[in-house]
């Protein structure tokens, strides 16, 4: 029973859901009816859904059945009424066949016209369409014909600017064409060929201002000294004041300025500074001579192209390297000015470029790169001239590099350099100046004194009067009053050397002016180098002319008469010194000449080596003398070589008559101390081992004739008989042993009244005991006399007691 209820709901199930599926058909679309279907055939009910789908269909066949009757009258009405519209419709068919055959055939000749219209149309379209593009691409191509044009004529900053609108402006319009494509490609291998041409400019450029830096230099220098000129005539006359203008300064023009962020003209050789038609007859400014235009088109070009900092770095690279080889002086440069001038028109030359590229450029070059510069070629410079200048021996070259060189600072402080080491340095040039001068005055003074004839100059005219007088400070009134002809007491050699004096001074003057030096350190200077000249050259000068073996006394005695009158004249020179240099020589710290000092040394030299030569003849003479020692009787007179050796006694003091007195009476007394310390030596020397008593007494007449010519005054001015006191120790050595008062001596001696003061006992007994052994060798049998005996026991008494007094004189 259960069973049967549990079918029966599981048939109601299906039937409902085969209901439900017939719906859904009935309402799906008929795409979408597989899955339904699908459900159909998955369940086991598939015949029995057939079978209600079969109903279902039936059903429905029914109802349409019945709809097509009811509306069946219609449908008939409908057949008839289209089978008349078909009718009807074929004639309307070929009406419009026939229509549309006659409009073909009527507008065949219209679609020709159509159609050409329409070909027309497409070409006015496309001629249209290609003049626009044209007028896109006209401008392009224009442009980069003006371009090609700019770089062929080497405008090539106009040429960068070209570029610049070609590729930021009307590029970007037609950039889809391919020969834009190529022209943009292009685009980076112009601007390189724009940068290499301008630089290999720049190249061009930098070496023609190393060429032409001595040039350049040249021209500054001229405009330097021109301006120093200027300023000379200004000073001399204040009035002086309209005259042309020196433009020392190129950047006071504003036509120089250039300022970096503006483009540069096509005209770039513009930029130089341009003088005014009245100012054609001036020197033509440093800067006129150079064309900057490489530089300032290079810059503006690398600084447009991003690459300014490359540019101003290889710039100053290469200038550095420039600098170095323009700083790298000559080996030979010291052999003439003209060396000098032009390493100093290269350094000039080089920093007038560099200074016009500081003041017409923004940042290219900034002071403190120039100051670098600078003081690098300071001090390669500085120490360039020290080396070179160390070999000039000629002070005429020494003071025209001076006088370069203030012109080398002078042009260059124009321009805002320091200079003060180079005025520094120039005062040591001017220690080397000195040397060099002292040694040219020396040659001066060597051949004054070698070309003089050491005597009094003779006077024939006042002319010739008046001429010495000017040249040399001197004053005389009893020699101004004796007629003419007359002389000069000096020779010629002192106003020569006065005036070479004078000379000196001069020339240190010279190198003095331009140093900026005050009065004080100028009038020291010369008083200095002044002093060096006196007391080392001119006092060589003299000492050599005196210690020459050839001077005579005659040239000694001048040149004792010459330095006493050049002594006189130094207060002369201290007025002359006071007078160029405007310093009193009150002033505190003047140094004072030392030539008053310089000549007395000069004069003591020539009083000494008076001395000395009249002792040198002396000995000349003595050298004559030829004494028989052994002689038994004195001859009837002096002997021949001591009446020679008066008689040139008696001529030289003579000559001396000029001479200071004390000079001529020291020389007097010292030429008769030595020939009597000669003659004793002579009397006394170790090769006389015997003499008689008979060459004592010849001897004595010479001495007695040297006593005569002590006593005739050959000098005056000794009193009494001073001169004779030259002789008292011969004098009394002979009396004792020609009187034989050995008694008197050996009582008397050692009391200041003794008459034979000066008779030393050791001379005594040499003497004694060479006349004893004459006695012993020439008497041999003499002994057997008794007289004979008695006098040699006398000698040997005496010279017993006098060895007795030596040796208690000893003790």
């Amino acid at each position: 029973m259960e069973r049967g209820k549990m079918a029966e709901l599981e048939s109601l199930e299906t039937a409902a859901e085969h209901e439900r599926i017939l719906r859904e058909i009935e309402s799906t679309d008929t795409a979408c009816i597989g899955p339904t279907l699908r459900s159909v055939y998955d369940g086991e009910e598939h015949g029995r859904f057939m079978e209600k789908l079969e109903a279902r269909i039936r059903n429905h066949d029914r109802e349409i059945e019945k709809m097509c009757n009811f509306h069946y009258q219609g449908f008939v009405d409908s057949i008839t009424e289209l089978l008349k519209v078909r009718g009807e419709a074929q004639k309307l068919k070929h009406q419009v066949t026939d229509t549309n055959r006659k409009l073909q055939s009527e507008g065949k000749e219209l679609v020709v016209a159509m159609e050409e219209l329409k070909q027309c149309r497409l070409q006015q379209r496309n001629i249209s369409a290609t003049v626009d593009k044209l007028t896109l691409c006209l401008p392009v191509l224009e442009m980069y014909s003006k371009l090609r044009e700019q770089m062929k004529s080497k405008r090539h900053y106009p040429a960068l600017k070209t570029l610049e609108h070609l590729e930021h402006t009307y590029l970007p319009q037609v950039s889809h064409y391919r020969f834009c494509k190529i022209m943009v490609d292009n685009i980076p291998k112009l601007r390189e060929e724009i940068k290499d041409v301008s630089m290999s400019d720049l190249k061009d450029f930098l070496e023609s201002i190393r060429k032409h830096s001595d040039k350049i230099g040249e021209t500054a220098m001229k405009q330097a000294q021109q301006q120093r000129n200027l300023d000379n005539i200004v000073s001399q006359h204040p009035r002086i004041g309209g005259g042309k203008k020196y433009k020392k300064d190129v950047c006071a023009s504003s036509d120089l300025e250039v300022k970096n962020t503006s483009p540069m003209s096509e005209q770039d050789s513009g930029i130089l500074d341009v003088e005014d038609e009245e100012d054609d007859e001036e020197v033509p400014g440093a800067q006129d001579l150079v064309d900057f235009s490489p530089v300032y088109r290079c810059l503006h070009i690398y600084s447009v192209l991003g690459a300014r900092e490359t540019f101003e770095n290889y710039y100053r690279k290469q200038r550095r390297k420039q600098a170095r080889l323009v700083l790298q002086p000559p080996s030979n440069m010291h052999e003439t000015l003209d060396g000098y001038r032009k390493y100093f028109n290269q350094i000039v030359g080089f920093f007038v470029v560099e200074d016009h590229i500081l003041h017409t450029t923004q940042g290219l070059v900034n002071r403190a790169y120039i100051d670098e510069l600078w003081e690098m070629a300071l001090s390669k410079t500085i120490a360039a001239l020290r080396t070179h200048s160390a070999y000039c021996s000629d002070p005429n070259l020494v003071l025209d590099l001076k006088n370069l060189i203030v012109l080398f600072a002078d042009t260059l402080q124009g321009y805002g350099f320091p200079v003060n080491q180079l005025f520094d340095m120039l005062l040591e040039i001017r220690d080397q100046y000195s040397e060099t001068l002292l040694k040219k005055w020396s040659g001066v003074f060597r051949n004054i004194l070698d070309s003089d004839n050491y005597s009094p100059i003779p006077i024939a005219n006042e002319e010739l009067y008046k001429k010495i007088i000017g040249q040399f400070p001197f004053q005389d009134p009893e020699l101004e009053k004796q007629p003419f002809p007359k002389k000069f007491p000096f020779s010629e050699f002192v106003p020569k050397v006065y005036n070479q004096i004078k000379e000196f001074i001069y020339a240190c003057l010279k190198f003095s002016e331009d140093l900026h030096l005050s009065s004080t350190e100028v009038d020291d200077m010369i008083r200095k180098s002044t002093n060096l000249l006196l007391t080392r050259m001119l006092s060589n000068c003299l000492q050599n002319v005196i210690k020459r073996r050839n001077t005579g006394l005659t040239e000694l005695v001048q040149i004792i008469i010459n330095t006493t009158h050049l002594e006189k004249s130094c207060k002369f020179l201290e007025e002359f010194i006071t007078n160029i240099t405007s310093v009193l020589p009150e002033t505190v710290h003047t140094t004072k000449l030392y030539g008053t000092t310089t000549f007395k040394d000069a004069r003591h030299a020539a009083e000494e080596e008076i001395y000395t030569n009249l002792n040198q003849k002396i000995d000349q003479f003595l050298q004559l003398a030829d004494y028989d020692w052994m002689a038994a009787e004195p001859g009837s007179k002096a002997s021949d070589y001591l009446v020679d050796l008066i008689a040139f006694l008696r001529s030289t003091f003579s000559v001396f008559t000029h001479l200071p007195g004390k000079v001529a009476q020291t020389a007097c007394m010292s030429a008769c101390k030595h020939l009597s310390t000669s003659l004793m030596q002579l009397l006394l020397e170790a090769e006389v081992r015997q003499l008689t008593l008979g060459a004592l007494q010849q001897f004595n007449l010479d001495v007695e004739e040297c006593e005569q010519f002590a006593r005739s005054g050959p000098v005056p001015g000794f009193q009494g008989d001073t001169l004779q006191l030259a002789f008292i120790d011969l004098r009394q050595l002979l009396d004792l042993f020609i009187q034989w008062d050995w008694s008197t001596y050996l009582a008397d001696y050692g009391q200041p009244t003794c008459r034979y003061l000066r008779v030393n006992p050791t001379t005594a007994l040499i003497l004694l005991e060479k006349m004893k052994d004459t006695s012993r060798k020439n008497n041999v049998f003499a002994q057997f006399r008794k007289n004979e005996r008695d006098k040699q026991k006398l000698i040997d008494t005496v010279a017993k007691q006098l060895r007795s007094l030596i040796n208690s004189h000893h003790l």
